[in-house]
């Protein structure tokens, strides 16, 4: 039973780091409208990524995909863009963000 245990708790290590979000990668389709270093005021209107907090940057994430959020009508934009992604795909990507600055 112990030898179980313990291969149960190994292969569960690592699954959770083969299975946990990468950012980085993740980003990789924001970048035409974000830009690389999330600079870029998209439409000269939204703000550079870089420079929102991670824990808003989630909300925003969170909110485009309930549909409940249509900053400059990107709303259906950032929809289909937030639609395959976890809560914890958009923290690694917020986080991710930060590293840029």
């Amino acid at each position: 039973m112990k030898k179980f245990l313990i291969v149960s708790v190994l292969a569960g290590l690592a699954c959770s780091s083969v299975v946990a979000a990468d950012g980085a990668t993740l980003y990789k389709k924001c970048v035409a409208c974000h830009g690389a270093k999330a600079e870029k005021k998209y439409l000269g209107k939204i703000p550079a990524l870089n420079t929102i907090e991670v824990d808003k940057m989630v909300e925003d994430m969170m909110a485009y995909k309930a549909g409940s959020k249509n900053d400059f009508k990107m709303g259906a934009v950032m929809k289909g863009q937030m639609a395959s992604m976890s809560e914890e795909d958009m923290k690694a990507v917020a986080e991710h963000i930060q590293t840029l600055k």
